[in-house]
């Protein structure tokens, strides 16, 4: 089994996602082969945003700052219990484009998943500006990546087209919103869905596919 996900590193849902996502396999004997994939929910996002969350996400939706103060509350409530510590007074948006080329490099060097977990507490936890060169570069040092080359990288335009045909991708099979799952190429599964409903949906798959190679409970046929 395969799972294909599109997100963003500026995207609590997806975080949330992740963590339901690892707590549906955790009860499932198949561990299958993830790909996290590149989706801009700011495309022309500067490198950073100035003001406080708050405001920012009630100008976004042209709300109330106090119905956005309701939301943020809301989602950090949402993350505790799964394990997440957001901290929506510390976070910087900004672009993140170079931080999903981060992610292309680490999974040159099989260190994707950490490299998207890293992030996504840098930014969320920590206050990091993850658009800044030497930011993204201390961040894949955490995870073992070397500075150096990550540096490099960051500076050139390597893994550009990667990050531009995973959006190119992501509108073709109409994804408009993330987190966004693709089960080995036929599943779809939109939002940060529980991780019963993940792990029932998998498992459903995990099923059709055994079926589809004419197997059972007993085995399967040569």
């Amino acid at each position: 089994m395969k799972i294909d996900i599109w997100s963003d590193i500026a995207c609590p849902w997806c975080y949330v996602g992740k963590r339901r996502l690892e707590q549906a396999l955790a009860g499932m004997d198949a561990q299958p082969e993830i790909t996290w994939h590149s989706f801009e929910l700011n495309p022309a996002s500067p490198p950073a945003v100035e003001g406080d969350y708050d405001t920012l996400l009630a100008t976004k939706y042209g709300m109330p700052r106090e119905r956005a103060r309701q939301m943020i509350d809301h989602m950090t409530q949402t993350g505790a219990a799964e394990g997440i510590e957001f901290d929506f007074g510390r976070v910087r948006p900004g672009n993140t484009f170079d931080a999903h080329r981060l992610i292309k490099l680490a999974y040159a060097h099989d260190k994707g998943d950490a490299m998207k977990e890293r992030l996504l507490r840098a930014y969320f936890t920590e206050g990091a500006l993850i658009s800044d060169v030497e930011t993204l570069a201390r961040l894949a040092e955490d995870v073992g990546l070397d500075a150096d080359e990550a540096r490099a990288m960051l500076e050139g335009d390597r893994f550009s087209e990667d990050v531009r045909g995973d959006e190119l991708r992501a509108r073709h099979l109409g994804i408009n919103g993330v987190p966004f799952f693709v089960v080995d190429d036929r599943y779809g599964i939109s939002g940060a869905q529980p991780a019963e409903t993940l792990r029932q949906i998998l498992e459903g798959a995990l099923a059709k596919a055994a079926e589809a190679e004419g197997c059972d409970e007993t085995g399967c046929a040569v």
